[in-house]
């Protein structure tokens, strides 16, 4: 498989800005919160550039791995820090920058503990990008581990509504994938017999034979699927979203759980492509029970977050049915669907946080007319809201398009069950945004203060993303076939 190694550790700098701005967030005293609040903006602004400017740079016209980094780690047990990125990576590496700046500025207006929810937001932060860049497999292991355990502290100590319930039941169920990842790394490298933890070399062809590709394969599927909310084991997720402060809700819908079908992808995908094929049946059911599942549940909810986090449910079970289609549109359609879907649901958690804390409440029925009190963070609302339900010329038509295509092609019962889905995910959130935003107005709210320049640039960026890649999808496609395309003309 090509290799471009990088003139410049690009992939390392994006690394080195998380742990320096961590640092010096440490150094500062606590009670210094204005400076604490403008490093945390400089150095997640820094890993944002530095995301876009290797977005841009990136060769379209070369398949393969680009701006590799290769150091012998621990050389007696054949592990290295090796780092680069291909077209699935890419898109996911800007959407954290993404996410991750404007997550910081959403929070300008904390003043609880600052300084600790800052540092561990960077630590967390320093996994995400680890895991999506890592191409060793105890990196990726411990980079998965990094960037789940500071969830825990950000939900318990900053969270509201059962914040303790929450974080405990999202650390125990992210903990009991990390246990099926942890064996599933193990046998595969321990089978293959090369002494190396390196992912390119274990992908190598005739390495697993085709029981074991099946049997590795779903540890990976089921350990990584906890974390991207694939049902059954989906149920730490609404709770999580609902209970965790506002930026922290943006980093878990619109990056953590990527991590885990980005995980299904580079590793269960990757190493064993006949388990893959084996077992997509499987995930295309369980996919689509997701998608139909999120939305009747999402029905039933009065309270915003939760609206939102069964609707992120539905949404990555979509991702789930690109990836069981096995086939070139289905990928390229999934991990676009991890890109819009990740901007998404950082905007609408972004728009509802900014709701919540002028008026206090979460509750659809409390929030008429809210677009008469507030009409520029209700427009932000609106717009993450249009985008759920895949508008034409917002990022996620596009993504869920290709997907559905693909799954009408492959699997028609369920992907005919999935487009009824979607029809009747776009009535209840458009019945959502009629109750909360339109009908009558409640007065207790109309002297309350719209989203000034400042406070709204961090909305402003991630609706700016949305209509750029749903006015202009190629910018994505074109660089996710780089990699989809070798890929699925390489399985056996």
């Amino acid at each position: 498989m090509y290799v471009e190694y990088a003139d410049f550790p690009y992939l390392s700098t994006i690394l080195l800005s998380c742990v320096a701005g961590l640092l010096v967030i440490l150094f500062l005293p606590r009670e210094r919160t204005r400076e604490i609040k403008w490093v945390s903006a400089i150095f997640s602004g820094i890993t944002l550039i530095i995301s876009l400017y290797l977005f841009v740079a990136y060769d379209k016209g070369q398949a393969g791995f680009q701006f590799a980094e290769k150091i012998d780690w621990v050389p007696s047990l054949g592990i290295t820090y090796f780092n680069a990125v291909d077209g699935f990576s890419m898109p996911m590496l800007l959407l954290t920058g993404i996410v991750f700046f404007t997550g910081v500025l959403t929070m300008w207006e904390l003043e609880n503990r600052v300084k600790e929810f800052f540092a561990l937001t960077f630590l967390l932060v320093t996994g995400v990008f680890g895991l999506f860049m890592g191409l060793d497999l105890f990196f990726i292991f411990v980079w998965y581990d990094v960037s789940l355990f500071p969830m825990y502290l950000l939900i318990a100590v900053w969270g509201s509504t059962r914040k303790e319930y929450a974080a405990m039941k999202l650390t125990l169920y992210l903990l009991a994938g990390s246990a099926l990842i942890l064996p599933a790394i193990v046998y595969l490298v321990v089978t293959a017999g090369l002494g190396s933890f390196d992912l390119l070399a274990l992908t190598e062809p005739n390495l697993f034979t085709a029981d074991q590709q099946k049997f590795a394969f779903l540890l990976l599927y089921i350990g990584f699927g906890i974390l991207a909310g694939v049902w059954p084991f989906h149920t730490w997720s609404p709770v999580g979203h609902v209970a965790a402060p506002t930026a922290v809700s943006m980093i878990h819908a619109g990056v953590l759980m990527k991590i885990g079908a980005f995980g299904v992808l580079r590793l269960g995908m990757y190493m064993c492509p006949e388990g893959w094929q084996y077992w997509a049946p499987l995930m295309a059911l369980l996919a689509v029970v997701g998608i139909v599942y999120g939305v009747f549940v999402g029905l039933q909810q009065t309270d915003l977050k939760y609206v939102i986090g069964y609707s992120s449910v539905s949404h990555m079970g979509i991702v789930g049915l690109g990836l069981a289609t096995v086939s070139v549109d289905g990928l390229n359609g999934a991990v676009f669907q991890m890109f819009a879907h990740g901007v998404m649901t950082a905007l609408f958690f972004s728009a509802v946080g900014y709701i919540y804390d002028r008026t206090h409440t979460k509750a659809i029925a409390e929030l008429g007319g809210l677009s008469r009190a507030m009409p520029v963070a209700s427009g932000y609302f609106i717009l993450a809201a249009l985008t759920g339900v895949g508008v034409p010329c917002l990022a996620s038509f596009w993504a869920e398009l290709m997907v559905f295509i693909s799954a009408f092609k492959v699997y028609p019962l369920y992907g005919t069950l999935a487009v009824c889905a979607l029809v009747v995910s776009a009535l209840f959130m458009l019945r959502v945004v009629q109750r909360a935003c339109y009908g009558p107005e409640n007065h207790r709210f109309s002297g309350l203060e719209d989203v000034s320049f400042r406070l709204g640039l961090p909305r402003m960026i991630l609706a700016g993303v949305i209509v750029l890649f749903g006015l202009f999808p190629s910018l994505m496609f074109d660089m996710i076939r780089t990699a989809s395309l070798p890929f699925v003309a390489g399985l056996p």
